[in-house]
Parts: C-alpha cells; sequence; structure tokens
C-alpha cells in the first residue's frame, strides 16, 4: 500500500507543483505525509470491516470470523464477488454495510484532498 500510495503520490506532486531537482527534500516530506494520511484512512477502513464482521459472527449471520471478515471486506469496499453471501433475512444488512462502505471512502477521499490542499495553500504562503 505505502509503495502504491508513494508512486501516486510522486505522480501527483510532480505534475501539481513540477517539481524541480532542488525541492527534492520537501518532495519526499510530501510524500511521506501522502503515505501516512493514506495509511490511517486504510487502516480505519480496515478496523470497520472488522467491526461489522464481528457483528456478523456475534449474531450467527457468518459461521467463523475468516467468512465474516472476507465478507465483510468484499462488501464495504462493494466488490461484491458474491461467492459467499448473507442468509436471506440478513441481505438488506448487507446492502446497509454496503452504502456505509461508500460514505465512508468517500468521506476518506474528502479527508485527503483536503489535507493536501492544506500542504499545498500552506507550501504556497
Amino acid at each position: 500500500m505505502a509503495m502504491c500510495v508513494a508512486t501516486h503520490a510522486i505522480g501527483v506532486t510532480a505534475a501539481a507543483r513540477r517539481v524541480a531537482i532542488e525541492d527534492a527534500a520537501r518532495f519526499l516530506v510530501w510524500t511521506w505525509r501522502f503515505v501516512r494520511v493514506a495509511w490511517w484512512m486504510v487502516a480505519m477502513h480496515l478496523i470497520e470491516v472488522t467491526l461489522w464482521a464481528l457483528f456478523y459472527v456475534w449474531q450467527g449471520a457468518l459461521p467463523d470470523m475468516a467468512s465474516a471478515l472476507y465478507f465483510s471486506a468484499v462488501t464495504y469496499t462493494t466488490t461484491g464477488y458474491g461467492d459467499l453471501v448473507l442468509p436471506m433475512n440478513w441481505r438488506m444488512v448487507g446492502a446497509v454495510e454496503a452504502l456505509t462502505g461508500i460514505l465512508m471512502c468517500g468521506w476518506s477521499t474528502g479527508f485527503f484532498f483536503a489535507a493536501v490542499s492544506r500542504m499545498v495553500q500552506t507550501e504556497s504562503h
């Protein structure tokens, strides 16, 4: 994940700021900040996926934690493979998890955008 974020940060930063060789130190600081913010957001999503999985196991909607984590991750991210499904009377709960995942990912995107905007604004002043 860190390599993916770092690669993306390098590309975005280079495109947005046209970073010169003399700005290499600032460039690395920004990249590391992007990685840290992305890691924090991914960690929060993994905790939320785990909370959903714990709920499914606690309620007996899924047989074990491994299945519940897999189902929850696929549902929360709206990947939706369909190879593991909830019992009929729990399917709307799965839909609510998917909607929640969409909202939380959107919120994370908004936060990431705000953090980057603040960095750019601070740097230009």
